[in-house]
């Protein structure tokens, strides 16, 4: 006689994998009753739905963070629906994860992926898991963490899409929350300019300074085109020429004279430019770009006087200092 599961066994094993009801049933009865090799077959399921789905991209997904005795981290789960992101199971599996990753302070996502979870699942076969349950690709992204003293952490409206850690020199708890949100609301890329890579720094200097260039190009040209009785807004694209012209509003005569004029200005401006002014516009950009980009430059958004976040700090304590910060974000900033 076929071996048909009761209610009590159906959820026993849907409590212990999270499988649906259908998904359990139908393994107990291949599994005629045995409870391991019932959980073997929905795993295997499992690892069959995931790599049917590994070229989905999962844009959606859970960010938590935790800080516990001197170590804060920020961990990731990315799946591909805000149905899935926004499911109890899915939710509770991301804090379990990060839980393990905090207990063992681990520095890598690779690290986390290996550790074992309460239920004796290592975290990548408990993702994979619930993968093959939801249908759904998932990947664990966006480990950031911060070890030491005077950490705070702050989960962006408690919506788990954005994460932030900030560590002070000092113990600081108002200001140290407060930096969470500032770093949650204006994504600093560095803590100082001394700490923005030198990379970055050259290739800012060299957009400013062909920024720089092209405006002061364009300043001479819209100069001659005035001066020539041209409207330069009629002719600042070959687009608007043909519109303006079919509208009425442009002849072919004055177009042909708006592009002898762009082509010579340009060319001779270009020629001529003044390289120190060039330099010290540009230097004027990249000092722009470190107030707006970097953490203790910025203005602090809580600030009725427009003072730093560098000012802020000082204003609680001369020696207040951020020490670190981490963000992960599932949205485009």
């Amino acid at each position: 006689m076929a071996y048909k599961p009761n209610m009590e066994d159906i959820k026993k094993l849907r409590t212990m994998t999270g499988a649906g009801l259908a998904d359990v049933k139908k393994a107990l009865v291949e599994a005629e009753g045995d409870f391991d090799k019932a959980k073997d077959l929905l795993r295997e399921r499992g690892l069959a739905i995931a790599a049917k789905r590994s070229d989905r991209e999962t844009s959606n997904g859970c960010v938590l963070v935790k800080v516990v005795d001197g170590f804060g981290a920020i961990i990731a789960l990315k799946c591909e629906t805000d149905f899935v992101a926004n499911g109890a199971d899915f939710i509770a599996l991301t804090q379990a994860i990060l839980d393990a990753a905090v207990a063992a302070r681990c520095k890598t996502v690779e690290e986390v992926a290996e550790l074992t979870l309460a239920d004796g699942q290592k975290v990548a076969e408990a993702v994979t898991q619930r993968s093959g349950i939801t249908g759904e690709k998932m990947e664990l992204d966006g480990y950031n963490f911060i070890e030491g003293d005077n950490i705070y952490c702050y989960n962006h409206q408690g919506k788990n899409i954005l994460c932030t850690l900030v560590q002070l020199n000092k113990d600081f708890e108002e200001q140290g929350h407060n930096l969470t949100l500032q770093v949650a609301s204006m994504n600093p890329v560095a803590l100082d300019e001394a700490s923005v890579p030198q990379s970055v720094k050259d290739n800012e200097l060299q957009v400013a300074i062909q920024k720089t260039k092209e405006e002061q190009v364009e300043k001479a040209v819209e100069a001659a085109l005035k001066k020539a009785g041209v409207n330069p807004n009629l002719v600042d694209s070959e687009d608007h020429i043909s519109s303006n012209i079919a509208k009425g509003w442009l002849t072919e005569e004055e177009a042909e004279k708006a592009r002898e004029i762009r082509t010579r200005v340009s060319a001779e401006k270009a020629a001529n430019l003044p390289e120190q002014m060039i330099q010290n516009i540009a230097k004027g950009r990249l000092a722009k770009f470190f107030k707006e980009n970097c953490l203790i430059n910025q203005e602090y958004i809580r600030a009725e006087n427009k003072e730093s976040v560098g000012a802020y700090l000082k204003a609680a304590d001369k020696e207040l200092q951020v020490v670190a910060f981490r963000r992960f974000t599932l949205r485009a900033d």
